[in-house]
């Protein structure tokens, strides 16, 4: 067995600009509909969830990119953040597989100015 992490931070602001100055254009290349509308329902703090995913994501990619044969094998869609029935974050990998995969969890937080998640990948040697 191996252990692969990948961890991440985001500043919320940046996250926050990029979303005002291009709205669904930007929302739409990063994240899938599921993430958007997750973010969008948390209102006020939706900037906060947006960051958290954004940084999942990236750690995700730096946590199975050793998996991978090409870097850009994965994209933002192929990654999807979401929430388990008690409120944790799970991922779901869309139209890509990882047959060596054993286990993956993932931890995000966030203050009030950044966002962080880390990804433990367990795989098969």
């Amino acid at each position: 067995m191996k252990i692969l992490c990948g961890t991440d931070i985001i500043e919320i602001s940046r996250i926050k600009e990029s979303i005002e100055r291009s709205g669904e254009k930007f929302t739409n290349i990063l994240f899938t509909p599921n993430e958007i509308q997750y973010c969008e329902s948390k209102r006020g703090a939706k900037y906060y969830h947006y960051a958290g995913r954004f940084a999942a994501k990236e750690a995700i990619f730096k946590a199975v990119s050793p998996l991978l044969d090409n870097k850009f094998d994965i994209s933002w869609h192929n990654a999807e953040v979401i929430n388990d029935e008690n409120g944790n974050p799970q991922i779901k990998f869309i139209d890509i597989k990882f047959n060596k995969i054993k286990n993956i969890d993932i931890s995000i937080s966030h203050c009030k100015e950044y966002a962080v998640a880390t990804v433990v990948v367990i795989v098969e040697e």
